[in-house]
């Protein structure tokens, strides 16, 4: 599991890697935390997060959007993030249509910490693909694009 963070125009872009799917959006969300901030505290306190949405591509932007906006209302970055559990609409709980995602992340107040403003996450160029070939599961891979 790791990421790459890669220069985009006027965004910053983070290229993930990941054995799983919920590894791939741990890393993706870790590149986020590291285009934040150069060196993060070890403050803060750890918490949850659930998201949903309609399909995988949606649940990476949601999940990675929801993370922005506890950053914002909580006044701390999200960083350390574990992935707990991400459930098909068939294999989710009650019949469910939708993708879920189970997930945690430690929060390091922002006074801690000289961060830098990543606005949104956008679609643009988001790309999340299982890598592999001939039944050879090689895990996953993300690319996704914010807007800075």
């Amino acid at each position: 599991m790791g990421y790459e963070l890669r220069d985009h125009t006027a965004d910053v872009a983070v290229a993930a890697t990941g054995d799983s799917l919920a590894n791939v959006f741990a890393a993706v969300a870790n590149g986020l935390a590291a285009a934040s901030c150069d060196e993060i505290a070890d403050a803060g306190d750890r918490f949850s997060l659930a998201v949903t949405a309609e399909n995988r591509e949606a649940l990476l932007f949601d999940y990675l959007d929801e993370l922005i906006y506890l950053r914002d209302v909580r006044a701390a970055l999200p960083v350390d993030h574990r992935v707990d559990s991400i459930e098909t609409p068939s294999a989710a709980s009650g019949g469910a249509d939708e993708w879920q995602l189970a997930a945690s992340a430690r929060g390091v107040p922002l006074s801690e910490i000289d961060a830098r403003e990543v606005k949104a996450v956008t679609y643009s160029e988001m790309r999340l693909e299982r890598v592999g070939t001939d039944g050879d599961d090689g895990g996953w891979e993300a690319y996704v694009v914010f807007d800075v």
